[in-house]
């Protein structure tokens, strides 16, 4: 793989999950890349699609559609059988979630478990695989690792346990990094020493990361690039700076202007976004975001006749698009 060549990429992906009341299109033809030592921050309200989407890219999906392509170092991961994803998790591709504790065995010492999981992927002794937990327990700063690696998930606490899982997925030496909410359950100090522990990684390793959340703080601090999903699509994508200061879709810009300010007033109340997210077994035929979208209210009704029934595109300058018949680029009115 060149380095001009994405690490991950994906193009028209589909997922729909069937229920009693009809199929539900969770993510809706959604397509991104991630490359070599970037992060992708997805953003997006509960709902939007994110976590689905990471969940199809490793292949975690049961009784779901998955169309469209998503290749891995230009290997095509859609369709493709179990037994060659197993391979691929983990050596390839390895995922952070936001409760580390579900996420590790009660029974087994954390040791145990990355040291399982390096063998799995390199058929290695187990003597050699303890010692390669013993070494990652240190690299993500666990202090005492070799004692520590004798301890049981219970015993290390909530951003120690997240580091844990910092080192199992990092054992094999992955080259995509998939971290959903990874800093959710922890206090803001903790939450910083986990980003920072990440991006240090990332520099050393080269990964390419997707940052899972719905905290542009976190976006904000740790992302190259951003994609912003609403209803299952992407609304936006464009690099954290130019998003930050030049926000294109109404839904990015509702996402800004609802972050408390630092020159906010005490009586001020907090800003929201009106209305409900969309339904996804009911899916309005023009721009989802169009019921809650400040614009229509004062546009002309032709403009809105057409948010309300036609889906726009995700279309605009190149490195910039957004998914909106009257976007907000500089120098243009929205």
């Amino acid at each position: 793989m060149s380095a001009r060549e994405p690490v991950l990429s994906v193009r028209e992906l589909t997922v729909t999950f069937p229920t009693p009341r009809g199929p539900v299109r969770a993510v809706d033809g959604l397509g991104f890349e991630v490359h070599r030592g970037r992060t992708l921050g997805i953003v997006g309200e509960s709902g939007s699609g994110k976590s689905v989407t990471s969940l199809a890219v490793m292949g975690l999906h049961t009784g779901a559609s998955v169309t469209g392509s998503i290749t891995l170092g230009g290997r095509e991961l859609t369709g493709l059988p179990e037994r060659d994803l197993n391979r691929l998790r983990g050596r390839k591709m390895a995922m952070i979630f936001q409760d580390p504790l579900s996420s590790l065995h009660p029974y087994y010492t954390v040791g145990e478990q990355i040291a399982e999981h390096h063998r799995v992927h390199f058929r290695s002794g187990r003597r050699a695989a303890r010692e390669r937990a013993v070494e990652a327990l240190g690299e993500v700063g666990i202090p005492e690792p070799r004692r520590r690696a004798r301890e049981y998930p219970h015993q290390f606490s909530g951003g120690m346990r997240q580091r844990v899982m910092i080192a199992m997925a990092l054992a094999c030496e992955p080259e995509l990094l998939i971290a959903d909410e990874p800093t959710t359950a922890l206090d803001v100090t903790v939450q910083a020493q986990i980003l920072e522990l990440i991006a240090r990684l990332q520099e050393e390793r080269g990964l390419a990361v997707i940052m899972i959340t719905h905290d542009l703080g976190v976006v904000a601090r740790v992302a190259h690039d951003v994609l912003v999903m609403y209803g299952g699509r992407s609304v936006e994508r464009a690099p954290v700076d130019t998003l930050f200061a030049e926000p294109a879709h109404p839904y990015t810009r509702a996402l800004l202007d609802s972050l408390p300010r630092l020159d906010d007033s005490d009586e001020e109340p907090l800003r929201v976004i009106p209305g409900s997210p969309p339904s996804l077994l009911t899916p309005a035929p023009g721009c989802a975001f169009a019921p809650r979208c400040s614009r229509p209210a004062d546009a002309p009704a032709e403009e809105r006749s057409r948010c309300e029934s036609e889906l726009p595109l995700l279309d605009g300058p190149a490195g910039h698009p957004a998914a909106c018949h009257f976007p907000a680029y500089e120098g243009m009115a929205p």
